[in-house]
């Protein structure tokens, strides 16, 4: 099958991926873009995965200050080198993290962040909802429970501000597929006046 240098653009511009990645997609897809898009979606996480006990050892800033001063918000995300720390789409990346931020309020980055006592404090509150239905299934509904609760509050769960279609962890998994290195939220802040 051919690939025309239009689907490769098409593709390049909806996914931001190299030319070389969106080629390969492409023929494993044989030429259907949305086949493609699931695929490289696919190895986002894959690529994500390989690269995520790398070092960081650089990073970037990226901070937001609404229009009416009264919530900011900034985002240390941080990558493996300057090379790419540097990046404009680096630093785009970083910025719309902090807006997210400044309009999402997340309490926690990832689900690792949880105090324990706050998850048993949530399975007491749904206990409850949970008399009277088989043993074997308890533990499945309290986990979708928990998960969605606790889904609000934490940054990589979320679905960004600006394109609900992707969630912040897809956006990172991105970036590590862009970039070619680990990347990761670090630290968040957010201020706000009321």
């Amino acid at each position: 099958m051919e690939i025309t240098s239009t689907q490769l653009k098409e593709l390049r511009d909806k996914t931001g991926i190299s030319v070389m990645q969106c080629k390969t997609a492409l023929l494993e897809a044989e030429g259907d873009m949305d086949k493609a898009i699931i695929i490289l979606k696919k190895k986002r996480s894959e690529a994500a995965e390989k690269k995520s006990d790398r070092e960081l050892g650089a990073g970037a800033v990226g901070v937001y200050v609404h229009n009416t001063n009264e919530v900011a918000a900034m985002v240390l995300l941080a990558c493996e080198t300057d090379f790419v720390s540097k990046n404009e789409e680096f630093l785009v990346l970083a910025n719309d993290i902090a807006i997210h931020v400044a309009g999402m309020n997340p309490g926690f980055i990832s689900r690792d962040e949880l105090p324990a006592d706050a998850v048993e404090k949530a399975k007491e509150v749904f206990a409850p909802e949970l008399e009277g239905k088989p043993d074997d299934m308890k533990e499945k509904i309290m986990e979708g429970k928990l998960s969605s609760y606790f889904e609000e509050q934490i940054l990589m769960e979320q679905d960004f501000i600006k394109n609900p279609d992707t969630t912040i962890k897809e956006m990172i998994d991105g970036g590590v597929q862009k970039f070619g290195e680990n990347v990761s939220i670090m630290k968040i802040s957010r201020v706000s006046v009321k």
